[in-house]
């Protein structure tokens, strides 16, 4: 059934009013007859549930298993598209991941492609410009799969690492959102795992991609993480489309990655500069040591989401030449697990962070802000805190 069918003469109830409630609100408007359209921004307690056939939820309210009357933009989009959609997730990588296929899709068919979700605008507001031949990569987020009883017809789990376990109950929860990319699939469908998930059922066709695996992309961004997800973007392209391998690689070695992901942001004082802003796990941080030449000051801290920080405390203390300005939450709490160690300075924020780091790093030397956790608190967002340490950089002078 499509969308619009779905929605036309029904009582609906938009719950949230951020970007995606919005452009719930729009789509309606625009393009359906429901008996009635209501907003609300408030508690689950305080919706008379009786009042609607259907409540959409956006997905940043942390409500789970709600039932068949609660939809979500991504539940009616996959019920509608699922046989078109190539879904990606993962807790780190689906973004460049989605990107970098995206655009090889784009270079390498003879047919539309979207690139949609949790990376850009809602998927509804590509609604009009689907047609049956159009190929939809769609990046979801734990949140945006959570009640998902659809998957995509291409279901692509990259990894998994602790994260939003102030939104989930427990570690098992969130996995089990993520699940949702492949667990729902059927036999004619195909899910692309990365070796350390853990295993869930799917009966879709599993093709199992490990890290370890010997790939040397010519890639303009740095890391063996992207190598990884260059090798599913290949893997799918070729696999999946019937697209060139040479001309996949060529598209592969052009593309210049996305901001604030070991992002090159200039050369102050002979000291090499690199934004890393979407870090908020630990094992972010350590990929980004080794994936930045002569990293020699990492810039630490943020909101704290209870994961698990035993893993970094051991690299900051395995790795004594490394310098790790610490600020914020967690910041104060990774000085504290670590013992205050020599190599670890704690400073009050972002400002005062990059203002140290500049006396402390020195030239020919590179310094990175990898927060390895989330921006909220103190920033809009990652992007926000991203802009924020690049003015820092430019404007702020040592001592000053």
């Amino acid at each position: 059934m499509s969308v619009i069918n779905k929605l036309n003469g029904k009582r609906i109830l938009i719950w949230g009013y951020g970007r995606e409630g919005k452009s719930t609100e729009n789509f309606l408007n625009n393009h359906c007859t429901p008996a009635s359209v209501k907003v609300f921004e408030g508690k689950l307690e305080d919706i008379a549930v009786e009042n609607y056939d259907y409540i959409i939820k956006s997905p940043g309210i942390p409500a789970l298993h709600l039932g068949e009357q609660f939809l979500s933009q991504t539940k009616l989009f996959l019920e509608e598209f699922s046989g078109q959609v190539i879904g990606i997730t993962g807790t780190k990588g689906k973004s460049t991941t989605s990107t970098m296929l995206y655009e090889t899709l784009k270079a390498c068919l003879d047919r539309p492609v979207l690139l949609v979700g949790n990376i850009g605008l809602p998927c509804l507001d590509y609604y009009d410009e689907i047609t049956e031949d159009t190929v939809i990569v769609f990046e979801l987020s734990c949140h945006q799969l959570a009640d998902c009883t659809i998957s995509p017809h291409i279901g692509v789990f990259l990894n998994l690492y602790e994260e939003h376990l102030d939104y989930y109950k427990e570690m098992a929860e969130y996995y089990k959102a993520k699940c949702n990319v492949a667990a729902n699939q059927t036999p004619s469908d195909v899910a692309y795992i990365g070796e350390q998930v853990p295993p869930f059922e799917t009966k879709g066709r599993r093709v199992i991609i490990s890290p370890d695996e010997k790939v040397d992309f010519r890639l303009n961004i740095p890391g063996a993480h992207n190598q990884y997800n260059a090798e599913f973007v290949r893997r799918i392209a070729v696999n999946e489309f019937g697209c060139d391998e040479e001309q996949v690689k060529q598209v592969l070695s052009e593309f210049t990655g996305l901001p604030h992901r070991l992002q090159y942001i200039g050369t102050v004082e002979g000291v090499e500069y690199y934004d890393d802003s979407i870090s908020t796990i630990p094992e972010a941080t350590i990929a980004a040591a080794g994936s930045i030449p002569r990293v020699k000051t990492i810039i630490l801290g943020g909101m704290d989401r209870h994961i698990e920080y035993t893993g970094l405390v051991a690299f900051i203390r395995e790795n004594p030449d490394i310098r790790f300005v610490l600020a914020y939450e967690t910041g104060a709490r990774i000085y504290e697990e670590a013992m205050a160690p020599q190599n670890c300075y704690l400073v009050s924020d972002l400002k005062e962070a990059v203002t140290l780091a500049k006396q402390i790093t020195p030239s020919g030397m590179s310094c990175v802000l990898s927060p390895a956790a989330a921006s909220y608190g103190y920033f809009k967002n990652f992007e926000e805190r991203g802009e924020r340490f690049k003015e820092f950089v430019q404007n702020t002078k040592r001592g000053n």
